[in-house]
């Protein structure tokens, strides 16, 4: 049987005293697309945050090619290949479109050379960028920014990228071009977990589809397989 390339056993996590997740089980194997969908406060974006070690978690909770890596901070993360666009996308302002990709190639496992993506490569997938690569993050519109913050992302060469809500607050044309590249991302040999809100994106755009209500997984399977009644259920806890 395969290694997943991420993996969370039991995954418990939250704010201080306030627990947020209950004994989360999930596994994304190499180069697949997941998904994870629920509302508001379903504790979505804290597990993102546990996984990244931006929470604190037990090491065996979180595992990444089989090694426990729960706890590990977020920078050193990166280093082992794991990468995230962030809901909000936090672009540095003041900076150029190309000095925040700067950022994640000064910080990246590997030099731009050696991975699979470099700036060329990420100005084809997103053309607008190489226009306004001179341009302040700040003049950019919302959707030109979030793929500054998925180019950012996949500057650090990971092997898994986790997206918040890459969807949140963009035009409906807007996400259709940002979602039409996420094949190429995941053919690049880059495993993807997507967070999000819209059920038929998150169907459409993955492989797996797992369902979360009040910190627990309430439904897991293929996306295709997966009627629209058994998500309504699972996702309001019907």
């Amino acid at each position: 049987m395969t290694t997943p390339i991420l993996s969370t056993h039991a995954l418990t996590g939250g704010y201080g005293d306030f627990q947020a997740l209950f004994g989360i089980d999930l596994q994304l194997d190499m180069g697949e697309v997941i998904s994870l969908i629920g509302a508001n406060g379903a504790g979505k974006s804290t597990f993102l945050k546990s996984i990244f070690g931006l929470l604190p978690v037990a090491p065996d909770m979180v595992r990444f090619e089989g090694a426990p890596v729960g706890g590990t901070p977020a920078h050193q993360m990166v280093r082992k290949g794991i990468s995230m666009v962030p809901e909000g996308r936090r672009l540095f302002t003041g900076m150029t479109v190309e000095e925040n990709m700067r950022v994640a190639i000064d910080n990246a496992r590997m030099s731009e050379g050696d991975g699979p993506w470099s700036r060329e490569r990420l100005f084809q997938l997103f053309p607008i960028l190489k226009e306004k690569r001179r341009q302040p993050i700040e003049n950019l519109s919302g959707g030109q920014q979030q793929m500054v913050a998925i180019s950012r992302a996949l500057l650090c060469q990971p092997k898994v990228l986790l997206c918040d809500e890459i969807s949140l607050g963009l035009a409906p044309k807007v996400i259709r071009e940002i979602y039409a590249v996420l094949p190429e991302i995941s053919a690049a040999g880059t495993s993807i977990v997507l967070v999000e809100q819209d059920v038929t994106l998150a169907r459409e755009a993955s492989d797996r589809l797992y369902c979360m209500l009040e910190g627990r997984i309430t439904l897991s399977g293929i996306s295709n397989n997966i009627s629209r009644e058994a998500i309504a259920s699972a996702y309001f806890g019907a």
